[in-house]
């Protein structure tokens, strides 16, 4: 059994115990605090809870197959961890942090959470209380916010050893930039990242190409959007070693509250889902479409005799701004299909030709393109012969009572196309574009769907690939596909119209 030192053991033992955590960091928990020791915070305790230990354990498996030299840089530690309320994440934190501060000398760590005073009153009140419990505490200067700092360093290495609270805001993105550490280990850990900018996220990864980098989010698993989200559930899932831990699970939670929860809302309810089990929610509280539907919609698997019959339709979104992309998407029936996705183009005859190419290769029945940037696509569209491609206005007046606007009127369409049989395409983009965009609320309560700039304030990209499918519901189309029948006096082929 590993046991905390004594007091009179030299400095010469300490550094060599230090070092010899450097792949164990649950070896250096259980000898850094005093664990069971009478008169303590850690009076009849004895040691990590087993989802902890549980980490610390992968966390220095990660350490061990990377085997970093202090010369060659590795890849990427990246731990993203979702749960419930009350399973002693603010604690592990600390213990990360002391960790990389004891075992590896001038290392450099970025701390931040959703709020400065999350920061300040959560993260490194915790992490003071563990360093004022540990054996190495007289090497650092912790300052947990008097006079407003907040950071930790090496008393005789203050510019090189350490780490610093920072704050979360998109303007200050630039404090997570330029954190190299080419012989030692940069770090950052994000505490309730599900409410940090993605434009944070974004920055800090210029920290990770050099030395042994380091990265850890805790969050409650609350939005189906975000980078955070992304991390755990989305395009960027296979960087990070996840972990959702259910709070039932946990040694020192209330189960009793845990128990009345359940109770109360249901096992399945969305409050559950993030409260307790330390899952995504079926969907946000103003999220439009929930991720269960996009999920089933990306699981389908249509025959062509299931929709060849429907009209063949092209949506287009231009982009914007020069982050943003250049979408193609066609849709035939349940069925729908990316054709093109590309960096922001101005040059409107070549990007018209390009529909053109599609809608003859697909023999579409009608090309809808989104307005503002596309204006000057369709009237090239139009002196080339495409008399038929329509331009569509996001803001005009929806022919739908309940819709405040042509877009929320497409929009709704195509959640209820989604949820009564379309068919998507597996693609990470297409579902945070899906499920990113949320309802603002109206005291008429009519429906009307956040604009891209304030999906950009909240750090999301612009849902160019999900507007550009919205676009296909623009107007009804009949089919020019015809086949002869003598049967049928009427011969047009129409879409099957989930409205009526």
């Amino acid at each position: 059994m590993i046991t905390t030192p004594s007091v009179d053991q030299t400095e010469g033992d300490l550094i060599d115990l230090m070092a010899s955590c450097y792949a164990d960091p649950l070896k250096h928990v259980l000898v850094s605090y005093p664990w069971g020791i009478s008169n303590t915070l850690l009076e009849g305790r004895d040691g990590p809870d087993d989802w902890q230990r549980e980490f610390l354990v992968e966390l220095g498996k990660e350490v061990a197959e990377r085997g970093f030299d202090g010369i060659n840089a590795v890849d990427p530690i990246q731990f993203s961890t979702a749960s419930g309320h009350g399973i002693g994440k603010s604690c592990l934190s600390a213990w990360i942090i002391i960790w990389i501060r004891d075992t590896r000398p001038n290392s450099m760590g970025t701390i931040t959470a959703n709020t400065a005073e999350q920061l300040r009153s959560k993260t490194f009140s915790e992490l003071s209380k563990w360093h004022n419990m540990s054996i190495t505490k007289h090497w650092f200067q912790l300052n947990a916010g008097s006079a407003g700092a907040l950071n930790m360093y090496h008393k005789d290495h203050r510019a090189t050893w350490g780490c610093s609270g920072q704050t979360c805001r998109e303007e200050n993105s630039e404090a997570f930039a330029g954190q190299h550490r080419d012989t030692s280990t940069s770090y950052y850990l994000f505490d309730e990242a599900g409410g940090i900018p993605d434009k944070i996220f974004e920055v800090r990864e210029g920290g990770l190409t050099d030395g042994e980098p380091m990265t850890f989010d805790f969050g409650n698993p609350t939005r189906n959007s975000g980078r955070f989200h992304a991390n755990m559930a989305g395009k960027f899932r296979n960087r990070f070693i996840k972990r959702f831990i259910d709070s039932r699970d946990v040694a020192i939670t209330n189960k009793d509250y845990l128990d009345r929860m359940i109770s109360d809302y249901g096992i399945d309810s969305d409050v559950v889902k993030t409260r307790v089990l330390g899952q995504f929610p079926s969907s946000s509280t103003h999220q439009f479409i929930s991720s269960d539907d996009v999920d089933l919609a990306m699981d389908r698997e249509l025959i062509p005799s299931e929709y060849n019959f429907a009209p063949t339709i092209i949506g287009v979104d231009p982009a914007w701004t020069g982050d943003d992309d250049f979408v193609i998407m066609l849709r035939q029936g349940n069925n729908s299909k990316l054709l093109g996705s590309y960096a922001r183009n101005d040059n409107d005859v070549q990007m018209a030709n390009l529909i053109a190419q599609f809608e003859d290769e697909h023999r579409a029945d009608a090309v809808f393109i989104d307005g503002g940037f596309g204006t000057g696509i369709v009237s090239i569209g139009h002196t080339m012969g495409r008399i038929d491609w329509q331009i569509v206005w996001f803001s005009e007046k929806s022919l739908d009572q309940g819709c405040a606007n042509k877009r929320a009127e497409m929009w709704e369409q195509m959640r209820l196309w989604i949820k009564q049989g379309g068919a998507l395409e597996d693609d990470d983009i297409m579902r945070a574009d899906l499920t990113g965009v949320e309802l603002v609320p109206r005291l008429d309560g009519k429906k009307l769907l956040e604009i891209k700039e304030h999906m950009k304030d909240r750090g999301l990209a612009s849902p160019n690939r999900a507007d550009a499918l919205a676009v296909t519901f623009a107007f009804p189309v009949a089919s020019k596909k015809i086949k002869y029948n003598p049967h049928y006096q009427d011969q047009t082929q129409h879409e099957y119209d989930p409205m009526l």
